[in-house]
């Protein structure tokens, strides 16, 4: 069988995403009956239907839904390639470091100083992002580094480098009774009835149970916990953004977080290496302090 062509995936993924034949021809540029004789020849080379076709419209098929996720990846690869050779052929462009808005403030700030003074790493410019988005960044090619946390952010298939440990604090709207105390455990945090924890969404994207509010960005976030609408545990550095009317207060039996670096593990980038040198430097002068 002949190797699958990225016009294919392409024609495929849309009609997978839209799941009607006409407006994945509208979203491509093309007419309908060409896309689907593109479908119909690449199901028979695959061997395998695709899509289920009835007047009730078009579905997936469990090969189908195979093939999206593969295609999706195998997408994304491609882009990923393309945008890293064209950083790779501009040597005075600079590195992009992706991280989360708000975490690890003071560690970054330390390691864009240090870079700054090595002549040998480009500028750095730092791409802010919402949680959990920095694994998507690297792997689409969009940042040649990032800073992530475990157990939170997904490190799948990237090389890290620890670069901080530290513990968890509760951010609560200042006028809550729990913001005049000088420590709380995670039992008394999560018995809250009056402020319920704030439900970030997991990697999937899905949000667990529970009454609180789903959340995804960070300005949503300082604004409900101001009003009095939800609370939530976070590492201690990432308090950088908080609030006048918010207040911090350590959850002594919190799991500790670890700040790490990552990159992809195919980088052959002398500048990306600088990076996380500098980067492991400033962590390995952090950890004693940390633990």
């Amino acid at each position: 069988m002949e190797d699958l062509e990225t016009r294919e995936l392409r024609y495929f993924v849309a009609v997978a995403e839209e799941l009607h034949f006409g407006r994945a021809a509208e979203r491509l540029g093309m007419a309908q009956p060409p896309l689907s004789r593109a479908i119909h020849r690449l199901e028979h080379r695959l061997g395998a239907r695709l899509f289920d076709r009835n007047r009730r419209g078009v579905a997936l098929t469990e090969a189908g839904r195979v093939l999206l996720r593969e295609a999706t990846t195998a997408l994304d690869a491609v882009a990923a390639a393309a945008r890293r050779t064209r950083r790779a052929g501009n040597p005075a462009q600079p590195l992009v470091l992706a991280t989360k808005a708000g975490a690890s403030h003071e560690l970054l700030q330390r390691l864009l100083d240090t870079v700054a003074a090595e002549p040998d790493i480009p500028p750095v410019e730092v791409l802010l992002c919402e949680v959990g988005e920095q694994a998507g960044l690297l792997r689409g090619g969009h940042a040649d580094a990032a800073l992530m946390h475990r157990p939170f952010d997904d490190l799948a298939g990237f090389d890290t480098e620890d670069l901080h440990i530290e513990g968890q604090v509760a951010i609560l709207p200042a006028a809550h009774p729990f913001a005049v105390r000088d420590r709380l455990t995670l039992a008394e945090v999560r018995d809250v009835p009056d402020l319920p924890i704030a439900r970030w969404p997991r990697l999937d994207g899905s949000y667990p149970d529970g009454p609180g509010p789903e959340v995804r960005t960070q300005s949503k976030l300082a604004q409900l916990v101001a009003l009095g609408k939800t609370l939530l545990v976070i590492p201690a550095s990432s308090r950088a953004w908080q609030w006048p009317e918010h207040v911090a207060v350590p959850v002594v039996d919190a799991p500790e977080v670890t700040t790490v670096i990552a990159w992809p593990p195919n980088s052959r980038s002398p500048a990306v290496a600088a990076l996380v040198r500098s980067a492991a430097v400033l962590g390995e002068a952090a950890m004693p302090q940390a633990r």
